[in-house]
């Protein structure tokens, strides 16, 4: 079964690793995504600086928002089927509006600074904006059906 494979086989050449290079540059260097790891940081530090207690309730929960936005939005943004995109933007919109909603409850069981939570809703808050024009951009004709009867 394994013996299938030829080793002499390489099908990834360097042109390959430029043009994934590049791709990756201009996922990363798209506002969305930088304001998505703008909130992965201050959520890693807000997380950082919680009571235990806290940090056992909330920052697991909070940490997975926050990566997850940065995630999904890789995933929509790499590929041009429109499905994909609304189901990735579905997840990061789900998530973000959790994360917001977490800095809400963290506030009532911790003593933390409200202005740290505050810059983390208002990173939100800007990413959301973001969000909504990037979504606006999906080209709702170039989708193939996958079977599931959304978007």
């Amino acid at each position: 079964m394994w013996n299938d494979f030829d080793d002499n086989d390489n099908q990834w050449d360097d042109g390959d690793e430029e043009d994934f290079r590049k791709e990756q540059d201009r996922i990363n260097k798209h506002p969305l995504m930088q304001k998505a790891n703008d909130i992965l940081l201050l959520t890693e530090a807000l997380v950082g600086v919680l009571d235990e207690s806290a940090k056992e309730m909330y920052g697991t929960f909070m940490l997975e928002d926050a990566t997850v936005i940065c995630g999904k939005f890789g995933g929509a943004e790499g590929v041009d089927d429109y499905i994909l995109k609304m189901e990735n933007a579905v997840f990061m919109k789900v998530h973000a509006r959790h994360l917001n909603s977490m800095t809400y409850s963290v506030a009532m069981v911790d003593n933390h600074a409200e202005e740290h939570l505050q810059l983390l809703r208002d990173a939100i808050n800007d990413f959301k904006s973001l969000f909504v024009d990037w979504v606006k951009g999906f080209d709702p004709s170039c989708k193939y059906d996958d079977g599931w009867g959304l978007f």
